[in-house]
């Protein structure tokens, strides 16, 4: 998914809630009232379960909606709205039971009809959906969403009210998991219609079936609530009775509040982190989170391989990850994280690693340089670098500008921090020569990064391709997808060829590191997928 920040891009919160460990209460009252107080460094973009693409909306979906099932810890499915699930023999159709007493926030019960209306929705062409290339592999999917069969003919229904059968054109190894990601959450068909184009852009035009309910929360506000919901299936498990969200886009404003117990938890900045590491309440989130720069590759300097491997080359991803990071985020093997996934004891980032696609290397890249410069008829180049607002982006920036303005000859970098927002709409409107880009897995599959730099997906803002690249993500998805070994070897050759050709360049792994009040109990992060689920959060005794 999209993450806020850049850089600990950050919630995004760069993964602006990937940091965020876990928030607690403010003052000595806060934990009877059970209130938490959250530092996010990003806004919130949209509520709109089928347009949103960043963590900070999904995060907050993940704890005013309710799916199938939830994830727990370590990613373990949990039960949702769907009480038992049967699959059939030859793993094409599944059967879910939905429970009887899950109700909307409005007094609706939430019925196997809300999760048809919103599949269907999701996959509309008109919707224009970013993720729904994710229901890839549902019995239609794919034709529906690029308007070749009618929504209805997508492959899920209804068996009465509590019921619900999905049936899939090939076996999908991830599937539960997706079950328990945001985009396939069910969506009251009342709600949407009655609010039209206003539906998720405030909290007053949504409707919610999961553990709180968003409040005070206008579409562009710097803060917001959660505050728990009473229609709520399992709201006797749901301990915390608010979560206050306020976006402080320094690190040094953030901790001041932290410090003066107006904030339960905060990012560090890396001289913070360097600082404070060790102390109590320091926190450390691993993230399944890749920063990368994404080249416009429809502007003819970048559609130059050699000028995209000079960049590549003069960044010192070491340097930068201890100097200018300095919160426990490592630099990138490639695209795919660390840690994300194994086969036979291998990780997959081992597995896929090219060297040269990440190492800084500034001899090579000078004569690169010249010599794609040579190609493209110049002496000399000036672009764009496109990034967020917050302290630790415009750091990135600055050291990124720098490495190439004084390892590149005739390179003149024009840094453009601007709201998490405003950087996600030039990204997808081209806007942009080169553009620090964060993505955290949707789920714990290498295919969830390695999907978006097909040819023709949404996510693919460069607009890079390459047809065997393609060739090997769509064996790993159809002819491989039930041979294991296969699919593996399928999903490594395409990652390196990707940075092979420097489709796009990796920086660094994602980790943050936080101060979080140790009163604060029960959270539950996972590096993959929606980051927090704060359903059996709770503030301890003073």
């Amino acid at each position: 998914m999209k993450l806020a920040k850049v850089a600990a891009a950050g919630s995004v919160a760069a993964l602006c809630a990937l940091m965020l460990g876990a928030c607690g209460s403010k003052a000595s009252d806060s934990a009877s009232k059970q209130v938490l107080n959250w530092n996010e460094s990003a806004e919130l973009p949209t509520m709109d379960l089928s347009k949103a693409t960043d963590v900070v909306s999904f995060d907050t979906l993940n704890n005013t909606m309710e799916g199938l099932y939830r994830l727990g810890k370590d990613s373990k499915i949990e039960p949702g709205i769907a009480t038992k699930t049967k699959v059939s023999s030859d793993g094409l159709t599944y059967t879910f039971t939905l429970r009887k007493d899950a109700k909307w926030s409005n007094g609706d019960k939430v019925t196997a009809k809300d999760f048809v209306y919103s599949w269907r929705r999701t996959l509309d062409p008109k919707t224009n959906s970013q993720y729904a290339y994710l229901f890839e592999g549902i019995k239609n999917a794919t034709d529906v969403m690029n308007g070749k069969k009618s929504t209805k003919e997508v492959g899920v229904k209804a068996d009465g009210d509590y019921k619900l059968v999905v049936t899939l054109d090939k076996q999908i190894p991830y599937f539960k998991l997706l079950m328990g990601f945001p985009v396939f959450f069910p969506q009251n068909q009342k709600t949407v219609e009655k609010y039209g184009s206003k539906y998720g852009t405030a909290s007053k035009y949504m409707c919610y079936d999961g553990p709180f309910n968003l409040t005070k929360w206008t579409g562009t506000n710097l803060s917001w609530s959660l505050k728990k919901s009473d229609n709520y299936w399992d709201k006797k498990s749901v301990k915390l009775d608010a979560i206050n969200f306020k976006v402080n886009k320094s690190n040094s404003t953030a901790y001041n509040l932290y410090q003066s117990g107006k904030l339960d938890a905060t990012s560090l900045s890396a001289e913070q982190a360097k600082q404070l590491k060790g102390q109590s309440g320091y926190t450390v989130r691993q993230a399944a989170s890749a920063f990368y720069f994404q080249y416009n590759q429809t502007k003819p300097e970048f559609q130059n391989k050699k000028i995209r491997q000079a960049i590549s080359m003069v960044i010192d991803r070491k340097e930068f990850v201890n100097k200018v990071l300095g919160n426990g985020s490592i630099p990138a093997k490639g695209l795919v994280s660390s840690g994300l996934a194994t086969r036979n004891g291998k990780d997959f980032a081992d597995a896929s690693y090219v060297k040269d696609g990440v190492t800084v290397n500034i001899a090579k890249a000078k004569k690169l340089w010249a010599e794609g410069l040579k190609e493209i008829g110049k002496d000399s180049l000036t672009f764009g670098l496109l990034s967020d607002d917050t302290d630790i982006a415009k750091k990135t920036t600055e050291f990124i500008q720098s490495a190439i303005e004084s390892n590149l000859k005739g390179a003149k970098v024009e840094c453009a921090n601007v709201p998490f927002k405003t950087r996600l709409n030039r990204t997808n409107q081209g806007q942009f020569g080169i553009v620090i880009s964060a993505w955290g897995a949707d789920f714990a599959d290498p295919i969830s990064f390695l999907d978006m730099f097909t040819s023709n997906n949404s996510y693919n803002a460069g607009k890079w391709k390459n047809a065997q690249y393609d060739n090997l993500i769509e064996a790993s998805k159809s002819t491989d997808a039930g041979n294991a070994a296969k699919r593996w070897d399928d999903l490594v050759n395409a990652e390196k060829i990707l940075i092979q050709e420097q489709g796009i360049s990796p920086l660094y792994q994602q980790a943050t590191a936080w101060m979080v009040k140790p009163k604060v109990k029960g959270v539950i992060y996972n590096s993959a997928g929606a980051n927090y689920n704060f359903k059996n959060t709770y503030v301890s005794g003073n």
